[in-house]
């Protein structure tokens, strides 16, 4: 997948095609897309594309979370993420933080992309209907987007990053493999094939979003 920023111009014809209804107040909600996928898709490529082309903020779980979660796994001498002694008491944190951030933006009028694998809200219904009544609430339209990735394809691309993070889960491949998460979400979403350009995929998330 290309890391380049593609120019993407299909926002407008989405924006002409956009009749949600009104707020009280007379606003209209904004996109509020909800990108997941496993490691390695391509989530924050494709956010950043995608939030240019709809002129939205970006908020990405890991930019707005790993300096303090860096913090935390030093004071438990933890450098794998996964681990469950730091991922287990940060979890509800970090997410929080990134769905408070969203809040904020939607409620000032921006749409917004958020980035993270939202394994719980992919994989439970009722946890995503939770998320999705937030973000409405504070303005958003809420869409799941689920990045579809073949697993041997995820452990090529984090072999080619080269990235600290994904060190523990390349030394068993297998064993990673094994407990990875490829199932497509259990909630309403659209399932969009990751492996090829970044303009492609994107293109076709506006071509897909409700009307």
């Amino acid at each position: 997948m290309s890391e380049n920023r593609p120019e993407v111009t299909a926002a407008s014809g989405h924006a002409r095609r956009q009749k949600a209804a009104a707020y009280p107040d007379g606003r209209r909600p904004v996109p509020a897309i909800v990108l997941s996928g496993a490691p390695a898709s391509g989530k924050s490529t494709v956010g950043r594309a995608l939030a240019s082309a709809l002129g939205a903020a970006v908020v990405d779980l890991d930019t707005a979370t790993a300096p303090l979660v860096a913090v935390v796994a030093g004071l438990l001498g933890v450098s794998d993420l996964d681990d469950p002694r730091l991922a287990g008491p940060t979890r509800a944190a970090r997410y929080e933080t990134v769905v408070a951030v969203a809040e904020d933006s939607l409620t000032v009028g921006t749409p917004v992309v958020l980035v993270a694998p939202f394994t719980a809200e992919r994989g439970d219904g009722t946890a995503w209907q939770a998320l999705a009544d937030r973000l409405t609430a504070a303005g958003g339209a809420p869409t799941l987007v689920w990045l579809r990735l073949d697993p041997d394809v995820v452990v090529e691309r984090l072999r080619a990053r080269g990235a600290a993070r994904d060190e523990a889960k390349l030394g068993d491949a297998q064993a990673y493999l094994a407990r990875l998460s490829t199932d497509p979400p259990r909630a309403p979403h659209l399932a969009v094939d990751a492996d090829r350009p970044v303009s492609e995929t994107v293109r076709e998330i506006l071509e897909r979003l409700p009307a």
